[in-house]
């Protein structure tokens, strides 16, 4: 057997001295727990290399350090623990860690009238951060809704208004009449046009927080939005989301006040970062809307 030493070329000293902000790995395959669910997911670890004479970092070492998160449910201070281990396993060389996970929560949500129901997958992204000793959180949720657009709700109105003048002008007027015209496609000539959207809250959390509140913050923004998407649908479900959509017009503007409104009200946030896309069925292009809020110190 080779009583050799085996090389460890990164504790050799760098040919260019030079502090780096961010060395580590990113896409490591781990499962996780979530708000009780085993989940899927891809992590992004790293240290600062503050030490500008090292070589690089140990990165088996943060690898190794993960396999906490398999046995537990995510939490900040699980989080805490793992960025501390970072830390401690490259004292000397590191005074900031960094975490990020990438998964996918999955939600069983009910049909709006029906018995049905049918899970819904929510993008969500965990980054946390150790530098000299402060720690703190943040979560990145996708939450998609359908939007209808105001502006050719109106102008439906209005070509639909025109049409029953065509038909009925100097016409005696029929209950069993316009109930009939109301029914055809003679009488509703014209439809406004929706389009599946979605919101991107980036979400700052309160440092007493022990909890991922993922679940809490995507209930307050549908909510707010009033038309998620659905997911197992009969008849009679499909027509009260084409209600809720009629009665619920917005442009990206309104969608981004309205969430603004209900993020601030949601316990355990600090602040946050709105981004709504509706990805328009009239243009090539997208409409966007941003919003931003930051809670005042006390």
């Amino acid at each position: 057997m080779n009583s050799l030493t085996l090389p460890d070329i990164a504790a050799q000293v760098a040919r260019q001295a030079l502090p780096l902000e961010w060395v580590g790995m990113r896409g490591i395959a781990l499962p996780i727990l979530l708000e009780g669910q085993r989940l899927s997911a891809k992590a992004d670890a790293g240290v600062s290399l503050d030490d500008g004479e090292a070589r690089g970092i140990h990165m088996s070492r943060l690898y190794l350090a993960l396999e906490a998160l398999e046995l537990e449910n995510l939490s900040p201070t699980l989080m805490h623990q793992v960025l501390q281990r970072f830390l401690q396993s490259h004292d000397g060389l590191s005074n900031a860690a960094y975490l990020n996970i990438h998964s996918d929560l999955l939600l069983k949500r009910p049909a709006l009238v029906s018995p049905l129901s049918g899970w819904k997958s929510y993008p969500v992204t965990i980054s946390a951060r150790l530098e000299n000793q402060v720690f703190h959180v943040e979560l990145k949720i996708e939450v998609p809704y359908s939007s209808t657009c105001p502006c050719s709700a109106a102008l439906a109105r209005q070509l639909i208004q025109q049409q029953f003048i065509d038909d009925f002008a100097n016409k005696a007027l029929h209950h069993a009449d316009v109930l009939g015209w109301l029914g055809s496609t003679q009488g509703v000539i014209a439809t406004p046009h929706s389009q599946r959207s979605t919101a991107e809250l980036h979400v700052h959390l309160e440092d007493f927080v022990d909890e991922l509140p993922f679940t809490a913050i995507i209930n307050d923004a549908e909510a707010a939005l009033g038309t998620a998407v659905q997911t197992a649908v009969k008849r009679a479900d499909e027509q009260a989301f084409a209600l809720a959509n009629g009665q619920n017009l917005m442009f990206c503007e309104d969608a981004a006040r309205r969430l603004n409104l209900a993020l601030r009200r949601s316990p355990g946030i600090s602040g946050f970062h709105i981004r709504v896309i509706h990805a328009e069925s009239l243009h090539a292009h997208d409409a966007v809307a941003e919003s931003t809020w930051q809670r005042e110190s006390a």
